[in-house]
């Protein structure tokens, strides 16, 4: 009974809803900002880069990069571009890029509302931080509370619940595959050391995401460039397979049925789970940071840079790494975690299986505690964030990690996809609802910067704009 609901909500999402509006709102963003992620894509580092600010209130840009990152490089990097590329074919990245182009458009866009519509946690106590995302600019700038309310509860169950699952489930089988590490074994030490963490809240996990991610992603990064360096003279050909097989050509096609639908619909979704542009994840913590320049733009460019760092860089370096390799088989019984180890172990020996389950059990790992840190937003916003509150999602989020670990790969992701579904829905709704307001933050950042200034937003010179921003953050 379960499975066929399941079934129906990815069906009604993933046909006919997320499918084609993920890359329609994308499109529509891309298209009124003038391609920023492109135009200005050097925008992007000049925020990450700049000097920190001495608001000791909310976290820096840089740790709400990490922690957006700890969310997105999770295991949709490794386990799951292996998925996509199983059910997809190559085509499927294709797709991937695609979706993670647009996307940052997107991804722009959402944390620069969260940004402008966040609120103090207690408004006039010094030290504390900034809490805000989709609910509060659903609530605050759209006049809709209650749906902010039904979108804080999905938050809540696919992130802070059934995103934690996935997690561990790849996990679990990385490490069964590289070391005979019981599942459950697993699970329980992997929820010990979330515990450690998420008791610590917000300031914690951006303490530790601020460190972890940097080294993650860097030595990830290394070994798959050694990878493709030892394949350099096959690695231009092999990219042009994957565009070959995103319109149904090209021999590698032929083992996925209905190859150019399969790869843009695996690709589309598996691109959503690991970047989550438009999901309405990020911003959660896009807006608990001090942004420097101090305008709500600012924190959208570091946020778009995610999602570029995130799929375009990570994804297509796993991506080629399989494709580069024997173990590849469309269609094949193998997929997931232990298709990436194969692949490795191709490339490296031995030492394959063991990094990736290394490395995967680090990208699962932030990215449960970075699932948790939007968790906390939307408890915020139910009015449930209060110690008790706390309490009861921290015990529920390390009971779905010891639940994922035991589960069938195919169960949770499904769950996931549905779940996922109706958040991003919400979202994109309410995107593009207070898509003028977007515009507005962006030509007035722009103007400032053609003019030699740095960007500051003043919300007394923006009326039309007022409406449920706080004042005392945007004097």
């Amino acid at each position: 009974m379960l499975d066929s609901v399941i079934d129906f909500l990815n069906t009604i999402f993933w046909q006919y809803v997320l499918v084609y509006g993920l890359l329609a709102v994308g499109l529509f963003f891309s298209i009124r900002l003038r391609f920023q992620q492109v135009f200005h894509f050097g925008e992007m580092f000049r925020v990450i880069t700049a000097a920190p600010a001495t608001d000791r209130e909310g976290i820096s840009p840089f740790a709400a990069l990490c922690t957006s990152l700890a969310s997105r490089v999770g295991t949709g990097n490794i386990a799951g571009v292996a998925v996509a590329l199983n059910l997809g074919g190559p085509g499927a990245i294709f797709w991937m890029w695609v979706v993670a182009f647009v996307g940052m458009a997107t991804a722009y866009a959402e944390s620069t509302l969260a940004q402008l519509y966040k609120v103090h946690e207690r408004p006039g106590v010094r030290n504390g931080v900034y809490r805000g995302g989709p609910a509060f600019y659903i609530a605050r700038g759209l006049g809709l509370p209650w749906l902010g309310a039904v979108f804080s509860v999905c938050l809540i169950l696919s992130f802070g619940l059934v995103f934690n699952a996935v997690q561990a489930n790849s996990v679990a089988d990385a490490m069964v595959g590289a070391f005979g590490v019981p599942k459950m074994g697993t699970g329980i030490g992997l929820a010990v050391l979330t515990a450690i963490v998420i008791f610590g809240g917000i300031r914690q996990i951006a303490k530790v995401a601020e460190y972890v991610v940097p080294v993650m992603a860097g030595l990830y990064l290394l070994m798959a460039l050694f990878v493709l360096a030892m394949n350099a003279g096959a690695v231009p050909s092999m990219l042009g397979h994957i565009v070959r097989n995103a319109f149904g050509y090209g021999e590698m096609a032929g083992g996925v049925a209905g190859s150019m639908t399969a790869a843009l619909m695996n690709g589309v979704r598996r691109g959503l789970f690991s970047n989550e542009a438009g999901m309405g994840s990020a911003p959660n913590i896009a807006a608990a940071a001090t942004p420097v320049p101090h305008h709500p733009s600012s924190q959208g460019f570091v946020q778009s840079l995610g999602v570029f760092v995130d799929t375009i860089v990570v994804c297509t370096c796993t991506a080629v790494m399989i494709l580069l390799s024997a173990a590849y088989v469309p269609g094949g019984e193998l997929t997931g975690t232990q298709l990436t180890q194969a692949a490795m172990a191709e490339q490296v020996g031995w030492f394959g299986p063991h990094f990736i389950a290394i490395a995967i059990f680090f990208f699962a790992f932030t990215s449960i505690i970075g699932n948790y840190a939007y968790s906390e937003m939307a408890m915020t916003f139910l009015g449930l964030g209060n110690r008790a509150g706390f309490m009861t999602l921290r015990v529920l989020v390390l009971a779905m990690v010891v639940w994922g670990a035991v589960q069938a790969v195919a169960t949770v992701f499904n769950l996931a996809d549905a779940s996922m579904g109706l958040m991003a829905t919400i979202n994109l709704v309410a995107i593009v609802a207070l898509s003028g307001t977007v515009v507005t933050l962006t030509r007035h950042y722009f103007s400032q910067r053609r003019s030699g200034e740095e960007p500051r937003f003043h919300l007394g010179e923006h009326p039309e704009i007022a409406k449920g921003v706080d004042a005392d953050i945007w004097r």
